[in-house]
């Protein structure tokens, strides 16, 4: 039989020569760190100090506060809510004592004069549940603390790789507010990243008609929502200092789960010292760029 030695168990008797007998017993066959208590209010006193024990053996009658009403306060408060209860009683034995004890949290109860190999084996039986939820307890948190490592490191992944990619990123919100940029974005228009977030994709976005830049939201998310994404589009980045970049733009709609845009992803190209080259055929016509 296993010998439970990093298991806690709480007895309470006012009969010192119950406690002795029962101490002597589990010791027989277990290495538990035993508690032992007199009265229900040492109990509560003991599992508050203690919330830790595993399992808790109460006798039903006791004077002051019997072993319901022990149990009762021990259910009423968070830090011992949990442990299991085994009533000991040499009476009531009937179903209203049994519906009584289970009314107030009783796991389960015994009879008095104690079979020794009963109560073994239900303390045994509590213990080995609580070792099996201990055991799934350690492989959820290995498997949480593994994920959390996953994601941590994908994440750290996906920073290094937005810090060190040439283009300007700017995230909007379906409104047209800056909500992310990456570092390239602000050397790109001399902002700092806090001065950025906040600012409407207006103040520092331009495209190559009038009559597209007085309203390019709503061109935007017509369009978006249609298609899904813009891209290689000629317009201009407005820096801090009012230098006007010509860029190549590309923007991407994420949507969430009712279908509807949450975020837009916006990716901006420096086009300085490349010009555009046109070339035609009988077949078709392409518009290139190259550097000058």
């Amino acid at each position: 039989m296993q010998r439970y030695s990093d298991f806690k168990l709480l007895i309470v008797d006012d009969n010192p020569n119950n406690l002795f007998a029962l101490k002597t017993l589990v010791r027989q066959h277990m290495d538990v760190d035993i508690w032992e208590a007199r009265s229900g209010q040492e109990a509560l006193d003991l599992a508050l100090k203690h919330p830790d024990i595993d399992l808790i053996i109460l006798d039903v009658q006791m004077p002051e506060m019997d072993g319901f009403q022990t149990a009762s306060m021990l259910k009423i408060r968070k830090r011992t809510r949990g442990i299991p209860i085994i009533f000991l009683t040499a009476a009531f034995k009937t179903e209203e004592f049994q519906k009584k004890g289970y009314e107030v949290g009783a796991a389960d109860y015994l009879l008095k004069p104690i079979d020794d190999n009963q109560l073994i084996n239900k303390i045994s039986t509590y213990f080995r549940l609580i070792a099996k939820e201990r055991e799934l307890n350690r492989l959820l948190e290995e498997k949480v603390a593994e994920r959390t490592l996953e994601l941590a490191q994908a994440k750290q992944h996906l920073e290094n790789i937005l810090n060190h990619m040439g283009e300007a990123l700017l995230v909007l919100n379906p409104d047209g507010l800056i909500t992310g940029v990456n570092p390239a974005a602000c050397r790109m228009l001399d902002y700092r990243e806090q001065a950025l977030i906040g600012m409407s994709i207006g103040d520092v976005f331009e495209e190559e008609g009038d009559e597209e830049a007085g309203a390019f939201m709503g061109t935007w998310l017509e369009a978006l929502i249609r298609v899904g994404a813009l891209s290689k589009i000629d317009a201009r980045l407005i820096a801090k200092d009012g230098r006007k970049i010509p860029i190549l733009f590309s923007r991407t709609a994420i949507k969430d789960n009712t279908g509807a845009i949450s975020d837009i992803i916006c990716i901006a190209k420096d086009m300085t010292g490349y010009q555009r080259v046109e070339s035609s055929s009988s077949e078709d016509s392409a518009t290139n760029l190259v550097a000058s």
